[in-house]
């Protein structure tokens, strides 16, 4: 069983967080609530690792999201792993996050909105994605798919650093997932074919690269029929998966705040925030606020810089001592097409 008393083992090498480390999910695998065979499984895959010559993200925290996706698995999760290594010196996404400019957002959002925006009461960063009027044929003359592909990696790495560790340090506790709306008004099937290979790219990122990142989702203005089939889907997934997933039609109002603050949630869909210049453009949220912001890991000149967490991390220091499809295992949080639409 997980320690009744939270606490999470520590690699002095790897594990340099200058936030909390204890997760307010009490299920065994969450950071605090590891028991002690899940610890010898994360320095087991640690050291598998390392004799492979991978020295990046061997952290704890991020080598447990890997393991949770596994179901613990250790040679699935170093597949996971190694594979997502190879995906992100294919693109140069090390280099890419500090260095990308994304000047046609303003242009593409016309067509395809997706932006972060303050958190929900768990504390946790809300993104919202709205659908309706995505139009690929006039997005690629303004910009072009591997590019927006790009776009979403990287902000998959502000997510994890600086957003997350902001919101944890707002929170007092750690937060590794967001809050998601996905917007559905004006999807409809004669838009299915148009964009479900783009979508699918975009889905095979988050799901073969960013494991354990799904706190809530929620679908709304779900047209006629779509939670019929979603009952169908949801068959397929894993049960911890469901518990996240809400899929609501127009009448999401009532719901979707009971989750986020009216003046977190933009006033389209029933909050009361209207942010200057455009909720989607404002990124307003703890990771702008000097009071919890801090620079990312990747914006530091230095590297191997060592912070001193203490204060953050009543953790104890331990003694020394592919892809999903591919793989046929369940990845923890994500969501994967129906067998008939792959």
């Amino acid at each position: 069983m997980a320690s009744a008393t939270p606490k999470q083992e520590l690699d002095p090498k790897y594990d340099h967080y200058d936030f909390p480390t204890i997760s307010p999910t009490t299920l065994p695998g969450h950071p605090g609530h590891t028991t002690p065979e899940q610890d010898a499984q994360v320095h087991q895959l640690r050291m598998k690792l390392e004799s492979a010559g991978y020295t990046d993200r061997l952290d704890t925290l991020t080598l447990l999201r890997f393991l949770r996706a596994r179901k613990f698995d250790v040679a699935l999760s170093e597949k996971m792993f190694v594979d997502s290594e190879s995906w992100r010196k294919e693109i140069d996404l090390d280099n890419l996050v500090r260095t990308w400019e994304y000047p046609e957002k303003a242009q593409v959002a016309q067509y395809y909105p997706q932006y972060y925006h303050k958190t929900d009461k768990d504390g946790r960063p809300v993104y919202i994605e709205q659908l309706g009027n995505i139009d690929l044929a006039a997005m690629y003359k303004i910009t072009t798919s591997e590019r927006m592909l790009n776009n979403l990696a990287v902000e998959y790495e502000r997510l994890a650093d600086p957003r997350l560790p902001a919101c944890s340090r707002m929170s007092g506790k750690l937060l590794e997932t967001c809050c998601t709306i996905m917007d559905l008004k004006g999807v409809g099937i004669t838009k299915v074919s148009s964009v479900y290979s783009y979508v699918k790219q975009a889905s095979a990122i988050s799901q073969n690269y960013y494991p354990e990142r799904l706190g809530r989702l929620y679908l709304i203005n779900a047209p006629w029929g779509f939670s019929g089939v979603f009952n169908i889907v949801k068959g397929w997934l894993d049960p911890v998966t469901v518990e996240k997933i809400h899929v609501l039609g127009s009448g999401y109002q009532k719901e979707l705040l009971s989750q986020v603050p009216p003046e977190n949630l933009p006033q389209m869909f029933g909050g009361s925030c209207d942010c200057p210049g455009g909720c989607g453009f404002s990124d307003a949220g703890p990771w702008t606020d000097p009071a919890w912001a801090k620079p990312a890991k990747w914006e530091q000149k230095t590297e191997n810089s060592v912070i001193d967490n203490t204060a953050t991390n009543p953790g104890t220091i331990p003694d020394a001592g592919g892809k999903a499809a591919e793989a046929g295992v369940p990845a923890g949080d994500e969501i994967k097409p129906a067998p008939a639409l792959q």
